[in-house]
């Protein structure tokens, strides 16, 4: 059973022809028939049908094939149309009328027909042959008309009918098959050449549009000559014939046609091509020439078109495969003829026109009595017997917007490629262009986004074609005018969608990420302002976060729609960034802080005071910082002061914002102006002594303040502290005195030992850590960083001033004997061992002491042993120099009145002179000079 429903029996083998169909784009062998575009499919037809006999269904397009132990079967694809049948590409025009050809003579019939530019010649049956001059005149709307004028007509002298004619326009020359001899005749006056050249015994021939000899002035022929099972080839000029081949065949060649050195042949059973340069034949597919004459076309280079079994116009390449899809055409088909991109058959009742893209059957024109069909150069002629008619094309851009009509794109954008051969260059590419419009918005309406963006890249859609389908995107001011005629049919994306929320959502979103694409292309040329303000104001329908990321790089959004949309849709931070990109900062700011404040609601960003803060701190207009200043540090003073503290380098080193002033803002904030003086004193660490007392003035107040405090915060007080330490000990630029005032009475003992430290009075400031604070081991701290940078003198009367200290109390202070010892034995090398021993009490043992002794004596022997070292190294220098000038002595030295000074260049008047190691000579006095005169030349660098 076939997939239509229909039974035949016995069947075994089922090819179904649906498949091999288009999928629409004229790709037929891609998905399920890739075994179709090899060499095997002809062998395997040509074994298929030799070895079983078929049958066609004409409901649903398949052929069957029986008996046959092979089981296979296709079905048709669930989308493919059926009834394609709705484009007019032709329209028969009548060319000759019958009472032009014949009169009233009624026995005359039409047995040929040949079109050569403007020249129609018809050969009839009483071996006439005449000659009219066609006319065409094109109407813009419709196919166009044609006028023949008979020019003459003449009797070739044969009493048989003229059975073929050939123009060969190049020799000027008519080739005319009569009585199975071909003869050449003068295309002019239908004169036969004076020579009298003519080929005999030719029963069919055709010529080779694609010659192999290379001579422009002869014409290949091959005829099927009346010799059994023979093929010859011919050389034609003006008044003469050459054979060069002759070639047997297996069967006797029935129909024949040339391409190059192949011959697609029809012989008796089956079509072959035949290769006569080399002589290798290769079978396609067998055929029954008994029940209908064969069909042998040449189409194109190196392609043919043959009528196959169950109705099938079969494609087959001089390599023996098929690169097209058949056609399903009549069994009882007459003539074929190709008219790109359609396929077109003659049968005793019907010329039906078939597309090569899809296979299918377009137009069917009813013609009864119709016997001869051919193309020349794209002109189809169908004649009868009595007449001559042309099928004259549609207009292909008419073709083309019915397909668009009927939502065929792929058709019409293959048709449309197909006239380009036609149509002059510019005008194609204007018309191909806009087809691609079209087309691109049928996809698009289809919500096929993929195909669609791809045609309107390639038409190059002016994109505000697109974007005047959304209502409201393209800007109030904007000029633009929907392209006349219309590209598409719909007022708006309201009326495309028919008011489905989805696929309008669906065709904002496809609009979003086109417009993104192109915005930075060529097709953005002089729109750039529409697609980014359409493509704003799609983002912020959308809430989409891409819309951030539009306004914070450049853009060409319009300041006037976009403000108003993004205010419709509440994007207020958005719209600041707006502001800001075009210099409006002031107010971009406001609306920040009205954010922030409350008065509007937007959630864009929970760190919008941050991002104020950040925003004022590389802002470059002072005033606005200003006017914003106290609002920030409001909020926030140690988030607020920033704006003062992380401005960028470059400008800080301008001085635009005088710290005095900044200072003198912060007195209201006491935390920021904290943070401001450690910015200046600790980061840019600026050596003004106003900056460093304030700093630690204010690190005293709120230790003070902290102490005076009831709340408990003693990790605050000790890190406040710990800075106000730190910045009495590292800073030598603040007032001492001032802030000793201020500690008077404080009950701040280590900061009061710092400040005389910084006085000198190390004796005081000793005595406080050690007998008020009772902190030894910030005493020995405090005798390391006051030495810090100073000379070991220095130190080691720092330690022997602690130690005395400590010795002073007696020995009855058994806490500050223990401290001595800690300190002489941790810090041995740091005191005079001999002065220390003396300083001791008598009662202290050796081994009490022995560390300090140990390590006073390693670094005694330590001085000693360097200082020996030294001393070595100078010695053997001394001798090194010493030895340099003895051999300068032990060299004599000739001086005589031609020896001249190396630096003044004057001779020697007395046998004084200064000899260097080069052995240059000089006066003494020049020597002299020369180490006063850093200028003067030297020739030696040692004396």
């Amino acid at each position: 059973m076939c997939v239509c429903g229909c039974v035949w029996r016995g069947v075994c083998v089922v090819f179904c022809w649906g498949l091999l169909l288009s999928d629409g784009g004229g790709q037929w062998g891609n998905g399920f028939f890739p075994f179709f575009d090899s060499i095997e499919w002809f062998p395997l037809m040509n074994m298929l049908t030799r070895e079983s006999t078929y049958h066609y269904c004409n409901l649903c397009f398949c052929f069957f094939l029986v008996p046959l132990k092979i089981s296979f079967r296709l079905s048709l694809p669930a989308d493919q149309p059926v009834d394609m049948m709705n484009i007019k590409a032709f329209t028969l025009v009548s060319a000759v009328e019958r009472e032009l050809l014949m009169g009233d003579k009624e026995r005359i019939n039409i047995e040929c027909v040949e079109c050569c530019g403007r020249d129609l010649y018809v050969g009839t049956n009483d071996c006439f042959v005449y000659h009219f001059l066609l006319e065409e005149r094109p109407v813009p709307a419709g196919p166009a008309t044609f006028t023949a004028t008979k020019q003459l007509h003449r009797h070739l002298g044969f009493k048989k009918p003229v059975n073929e004619l050939r123009a060969a326009s190049a020799l000027n020359r008519l080739l005319v098959l009569c009585d199975n001899s071909i003869s050449l005749v003068n295309m002019l006056n239908l004169e036969p050449v004076p020579s009298g050249a003519r080929i005999k015994g030719a029963a069919t021939f055709a010529l080779n549009e694609n010659p192999v000899s290379g001579d422009p002035f002869c014409v290949e022929v091959c005829i099927i000559s009346v010799k059994r099972r023979t093929i010859q080839m011919f050389l034609v000029y003006e008044d003469r014939v050459q054979i060069v081949k002759e070639v047997s065949t297996s069967e006797q060649p029935l129909a024949v046609a040339v391409d190059g050195h192949f011959l697609c042949l029809a012989l008796t059973t089956q079509y072959i091509i035949h290769n006569y340069s080399t002589g290798v034949s290769q079978d396609l597919f067998p055929y029954c020439s008994e029940e209908r004459p064969p069909i042998v076309k040449r189409i194109g280079r190196q392609e043919f078109l043959l009528a196959g079994p169950g109705g099938l116009g079969m494609f087959a390449t001089v390599a023996g495969i098929s690169q097209r899809a058949p056609v399903h055409w009549s069994e009882n088909v007459i003539g074929a003829a190709v008219s790109f991109p359609y396929v077109i058959a003659l049968d005793d009742e019907f010329i039906t026109v078939h597309s090569m893209l899809d296979q299918q059957q377009k137009q069917t024109l009813p013609f009864k009595e119709g016997h001869i069909l051919q193309d020349f150069e794209g002109r189809v002629i169908v004649a009868t017997s009595k007449g001559v008619y042309i099928l004259a094309p549609l207009p292909l851009e008419k073709q083309i917007q019915d397909l668009l009509a009927s939502r065929r794109v792929e058709e019409a954008l293959v048709l449309a490629k197909g006239a380009r051969r036609n149509i002059p260059k510019d005008k194609f590419q204007v018309m191909y262009r806009r087809i691609l419009q079209q087309a691109g918005f049928i996809q698009f309406a289809q919500l096929q986004f993929l195909e669609a963006k791809e045609l309107f890249r390639s038409g190059q859609l002016d994109v505000r074609e697109l974007i005047s389908l959304y209502p409201f995107l393209l800007p109030t001011s904007s000029s633009f005018t929907r392209s006349h005629p219309p590209l598409h049919e719909y007022a708006d994306l309201n009326q495309l969608t028919q008011g489905d929320q989805e696929k309008m959502a669906k065709c904002k979103r496809f609009l979003m990420s086109y417009l993104n694409e192109v915005r930075s292309t060529e097709v953005a040329n002089g729109y750039k302002e529409d697609i980014d303000t359409a493509l704003l104001k799609l983002y912020a329908e959308a809430d989409h976060d891409s819309l951030l990321d539009l306004l914070v790089t450049e853009n060409f959004c319009l300041l006037t729609d976009s403000a108003a949309w993004l205010e419709k849709h509440k994007k207020y931070f958005a719209l600041g960034l707006l502001y800001h990109y075009n210099n409006q900062d002031a107010a971009a700011v406001q609306l920040w802080v009205n954010i922030v404040n409350g008065d509007v609601q937007d959630s864009t960003r929970s760190d919008l005071y941050e991002y104020i803060v950040d925003f004022l701190t590389y802002c470059l207009d002072e005033e606005l910082v200003w006017a914003y200043a106290d609002w920030v540090l409001q909020k926030s003073e140690e988030v607020g002061v920033q704006v003062f503290t992380k401005r960028p380098l470059d400008e800080q080193q301008k001085n635009s914002f005088n710290p005095d002033d900044i200072i003198n803002c912060l007195k209201k904030y006491p935390k920021a102006l904290v943070k401001y003086l450690e910015h200046l004193v600790i980061d840019k660490r600026l050596q003004k002594e106003e900056y460093h007392t304030h700093l630690a003035v204010l690190y005293l107040e709120e230790v003070l303040q902290q102490r005076a405090s009831t709340s408990g915060k003693g990790a605050e007080a000790s890190e406040t502290q710990a800075k106000l330490r730190r910045l009495l000990q590292k800073s030598d630029l603040y007032r001492v005195h001032f802030l000793l005032e201020r500690l008077r009475g404080a009950g701040l003992p280590m900061e009061s030992a710092i400040l005389h430290g910084k006085l000198g009075e190390h004796e005081k400031a000793l005595h406080i850590l050690v007998h008020e604070l009772r902190d030894f081991a910030a005493a020995e701290d405090y005798c390391l960083w006051c030495s810090e940078g100073r000379d070991p003198p220095h130190r080691q009367h720092l330690f022997h001033t602690l130690l005395a200290i400590y010795l002073r109390a007696g020995p009855a202070a058994h806490e500050l004997a223990v401290a001595a010892v800690d300190l002489l034995n941790h810090h041995a090398t740091e005191f005079d061992a001999a002065q220390v021993l003396q300083m001791l009490p008598d009662t202290w043992s050796v081994q009490l002491l022995c560390p300090f002794l140990m390590g006073a004596m390693r670094d005694s022997v330590h001085a000693r042993r360097t200082m020996q070292v030294a001393l070595g190294l100078a010695r053997s220098e001394n001798l090194i120099y010493t030895y340099d000038k003895m051999k300068l002595k032990g060299s004599s030295i000739r001086l005589s009145d031609k020896k001249l000074c190396q630096i003044c260049q004057n001779p020697f008047c007395e046998p004084v002179f200064v000899r260097y190691p080069n052995g240059g000579l000089v006066h003494t006095h020049c020597a002299a000079s020369r180490h006063t005169n850093p200028s003067s030349s030297s020739p030696g660098t040692r004396t």
